[in-house]
């Protein structure tokens, strides 16, 4: 194995809503995790690859950690997200840069009896006008957790995160490249699609309506160079599936609509989307059927 190869796993974690899938699509320089304003946006560990030169960056995007977990879909996505800390060789940690609170707190904690080194980020810095704010949440930091690797930075205008990969690179361990220089997801075309749709449902409706959608694709073939895709979308209540379809169809028309010119730059080819709603009582709070939806 040539020494001069670096590889490795870096797991990106934080509460609901410090722009984790940004900083991701950001690093990358393409879109692989869907965002919206709306927490708990990310659902599963998205699976993000650079690689520059010699260093392969394997990034892992991963669910708001939270203590609010009754429910089982949020006591699943906890796990995906607390799952993945043993196995990474760098976290970096994601905090607003307008200050610490409670919820830092608790996912610190869950980051005590880590192995691998800890970069923590104050994201956000572009909405901190007078950047002279940030010295003594820095200081206060620096107090709190002594030692600890502090970047400020922009996910969302990318200020800073060159810094952030020099710091990640020279943590990853020698290693040959895991994945193809030009292979950005490990993500299937399925997985892909339905997290697509899933998006412009957060974007696109009410506050309770899209934490309990979930979308299945049920089948995709390409016909005459244009790729045919037919998926359920999944509600808990009939009020919930009225919401989505909309007045004589248009929200879901809209939603449909606003997803398959997604698709088609994703695929570069024409896309027929066939979208269906349907309802099934309290599939979030059921990890069987979570198991069938996600």
């Amino acid at each position: 194995m040539p020494n001069d190869l670096h590889c490795g796993y870096v797991a990106i974690i934080g509460r609901p809503n410090m722009g984790k899938s940004t900083l991701l699509n950001k690093l990358l320089g393409q879109k692989v995790s869907i965002t919206s304003r709306k927490p708990q946006t990310t659902r599963n560990r998205i699976l993000g690859i650079k690689t520059k030169d010699n260093i392969q960056t394997i990034y892992i995007d991963t669910p708001g950690i939270h203590d609010h977990s009754k429910q089982a879909l949020n006591k699943i996505m906890n796990r995906a997200a607390l799952s993945t800390l043993s196995d990474v060789d760098v976290i970096i940690f994601l905090v607003e840069a307008q200050g610490w609170t409670e919820q830092d707190d608790f996912v610190w904690q869950k980051l005590e009896n880590v192995q691998c080194p800890i970069i923590l980020l104050l994201n956000k810095v572009d909405l901190v006008k007078d950047k002279a704010r940030l010295l003594p949440l820095i200081d206060a930091l620096h107090e709190k957790h002594p030692g600890q690797e502090i970047i400020p930075i922009s996910a969302l205008t990318g200020d800073n995160l060159e810094h952030l990969e020099q710091s990640i690179s020279q943590h990853l361990p020698v290693a040959t490249h895991l994945f193809a220089a030009d292979q950005v997801t490990d993500n299937s075309d399925e997985f892909i699609i339905s997290e697509i749709i899933r998006e412009k449902i957060l974007r696109l409706t009410g506050q309770e309506v899209p934490h309990k959608a979930a979308v299945k694709v049920e089948s995709m073939k390409m016909e005459k160079n244009v790729l045919h895709i037919q998926a359920n979308i999944w509600v808990e209540r009939k009020g919930q599936k009225a919401i989505i379809i909309g007045k004589q169809g248009a929200k879901l028309k809209e939603i449909g609509t606003t997803a398959r010119l997604d698709l088609e730059k994703v695929f570069n080819c024409k896309v027929f989307l066939g979208l269906w709603v349907k309802v099934e009582t309290g599939w979030s709070d059921d990890e069987s059927v979570i198991g069938r939806m996600m």
